[in-house]
């Protein structure tokens, strides 16, 4: 596991939530997991992209971690709580000149560690 400083963190939160500003963010949606997670977390589309934009340096759980897979970047991966559900985030920069992409957003199948959060893993 990969983990960053909180400098290199804040940093690609900075830049992340800045190019979310100007490109917006693509959810993969064709996810099954990511789909089914919507409705259990009581959550309307749009409320997906202000929890992102909301993502601290305590969210953080791993990354940068190389994406072999596409051209989005390196994969970033946070943790939030919303409406009391613990919820796994993984998102990337995407191409230049384009979207951020968020790959994942659905309910934590397993705990997720926060090594910078105040007051232990949670």
């Amino acid at each position: 596991m990969v983990i960053a400083t909180l400098a290199e963190i804040q940093k690609f939160l900075n830049t992340f939530h800045q190019k979310v500003e100007v490109f917006d963010i693509f959810f993969l949606d064709e996810r099954d997991k990511n789909m089914h997670s919507i409705p259990k977390l009581d959550l309307v589309p749009g409320a997906r992209k202000q929890v992102v934009q909301s993502l601290t340096v305590e969210d953080y759980s791993e990354g940068p971690i190389t994406n072999l897979l596409n051209k989005w970047g390196d994969l970033w991966v946070f943790g939030k709580d919303v409406n009391g559900q613990e919820v796994y985030i993984k998102i990337a920069y995407g191409v230049p000149n384009g979207r951020a992409i968020c790959i994942s957003f659905h309910l934590a199948e397993h705990p997720i560690n926060y090594p910078y959060k105040k007051g232990g893993d949670k």
